[in-house]
């Protein structure tokens, strides 16, 4: 009967049209003596976030039936332990920005950004004007880290005083995969946020290549504009994860503060759920459903269980496979990676959806005050 009510509730789940939580697999795993650990994000059905959930609000079937909690000793590892995740800040220096009174507010709204968002994560800063290569400010940073070139911003001077924007941002996307590529934790996520006061002057790549470098890479992009004239559909093209327009400068650090909450809210959206199975042989699909209040959502992996046994600790760390990648994001197994030409090389992540807000300085958003939250457009 419990399992005729898990696929029921699947089946209802898999219908509802944008009503309860989604749940993407991002990897699963499982060791003897007998560990299963299953890392994945959790989204409202608008697309957003939904941190702050506890081991207590998952259940965990395996072939349709419930496992006893007391059984399954299941439990939320801190993410670290598998996971990193890394965020790129693209600054314009460009000669609109150092040769104004701009260059102070930037350099303080980056050092404000990267103290809030380095406790969790690593941070690099890298400069663009007009010329064809990036300027390196600040290499990534360990978490906990403030990165060595904030605050040093005020003294930049632009070497070529045009504006390379669209080739800045396919150079800082390749430096950006480097980065990833060269971290040694089994999961990368990586971000890109780029800050601009104007458009694409230099013409040394062009639009389409450029929009075309953002929409084929696997990590989040997000934009800052600063002027009231600011082009807002294009800091929506370049922004696909979210995007904010500062119509005057003072509200640089506004602006700033809602992009690091938007990838804040990215990174609590995922969870490693480990536990011990009770199975000791076979082939078995884990189920999770995740709980919050009247929400529920449900994604599943199937592992195998011959000489499984005793003595299981849950927080061990998981061994992913960062050589395998999920057939598709609501779960189901995994494939070999290079079983298909289009396999990704990293795991594939939910894309976000697409807000943007403007905030001037003082001003009130949506009817409200506080902070400015981004918001649908």
């Amino acid at each position: 009967m419990r399992r005729l009510a898990l696929l029921a509730a699947l089946a209802i789940s898999s219908t509802a049209c944008g009503g309860g939580l989604q749940l993407a697999l991002i990897r699963g795993a499982h060791q003897r003596p007998s560990n299963v650990a299953v890392f994945f994000s959790v989204d409202d059905g608008e697309g957003n976030p939904v941190p702050g959930l506890q081991a207590q609000d998952f259940r965990i079937y395996e072939d349709g039936e419930l496992v006893s909690v007391h059984e399954s000793r299941q439990t939320i590892v801190a993410q670290e332990v598998a996971a990193e995740h890394l965020t790129l800040l693209l600054v314009d220096m460009s000669a609109s920005v150092t040769e104004s009174d701009q260059a102070a507010l930037v350099d303080s709204a980056v050092s404000q950004f990267t103290t809030s968002l380095g406790a969790q994560q690593r941070i690099g800063i890298y400069a663009f004007d007009g010329a064809a290569e990036l300027h390196p400010v600040s290499p990534f940073a360990r978490p906990g880290q403030q990165p060595r070139g904030a605050g040093r911003l005020t003294g930049f001077r632009s070497r070529d005083p045009s504006t390379n924007l669209h080739g800045a941002i396919v150079l800082a996307l390749e430096e950006l995969r480097a980065a990833m590529d060269a971290s040694r934790a089994q999961l990368r996520f990586g971000s890109l946020v780029v800050f601009t006061d104007g458009t694409d002057r230099a013409a040394r790549v062009s639009w389409g290549d450029m929009i075309s470098a953002v929409d084929g890479s696997e990590v989040d992009v997000f934009a800052i504009g600063l002027g009231s004239e600011m082009d807002e559909s294009m800091l929506e093209d370049i922004g696909r994860s979210g995007y904010v327009r500062a119509t005057d400068a003072a509200a640089l650090a506004q602006a700033f503060q809602s992009i690091g909450e938007r990838i804040t809210g990215y990174m609590q959206r995922y969870y490693l759920l480990s536990y011990c199975s009770p199975a000791r042989a076979g082939t078995h699909e884990v189920t999770i459903e995740a709980i919050r209040g009247e929400e529920n959502g449900f994604l599943s992996y199937t592992f195998e269980a011959d000489g499984f046994g005793p003595t299981c600790d849950p927080n061990r760390p998981p061994p992913f496979d960062t050589s395998r990648v999920p057939v598709d994001q609501e779960g189901g197994g995994e494939v070999e990676a290079g079983a298909s030409a289009a396999a990704p090389a990293r795991p594939r992540r939910p894309r976000p959806r697409r807000v943007g807000v403007s905030v001037q300085a003082g001003a009130q958003v949506g009817g409200g005050g506080g902070d400015p939250e981004l918001g649908d457009q």
